[in-house]
């Protein structure tokens, strides 16, 4: 049911997309059979500029939103961990959903 999308403006490579999937799950503790991570590499600028920026999108049901300030600061330790890409090039969104929301297997959540 989490759901992360990744925008960069530069290339990510697969063993990234599965370190977000693992990284994500850990962090919300949820089982990472139920993690989606979708990447896309576009053409971004961030303040004018075209150094390395990130947009991420992180939807999950019951994503507890007194957790998002906790979250943010390991989403971009992470980030900067794994690409070098600094905090304030980075923005993210976050999402709660009801389960009813949110289709999977032919049924809801």
């Amino acid at each position: 049911m989490p759901y992360v999308r990744v925008e960069a403006n530069f290339k990510l490579d697969e063993k990234f997309v599965k370190k977000v999937s693992d990284f994500i799950s850990k962090s919300l503790g949820k089982p990472e059979r139920y993690v989606m991570v979708s990447v896309e590499t576009k053409q971004m600028i961030f303040g004018g500029s075209g150094d390395p920026c990130m947009f991420v999108e992180l939807k999950s049901i019951g994503l507890p939103k007194d957790s998002t300030s906790k979250l943010s600061k390991e989403i971009c330790d992470f980030i900067k961990k794994e690409t070098g890409t600094n905090a304030d090039r980075i923005y993210i969104n976050f999402v709660d959903f009801d389960g009813q929301m949110w289709g999977w297997n032919s049924t809801i959540f």
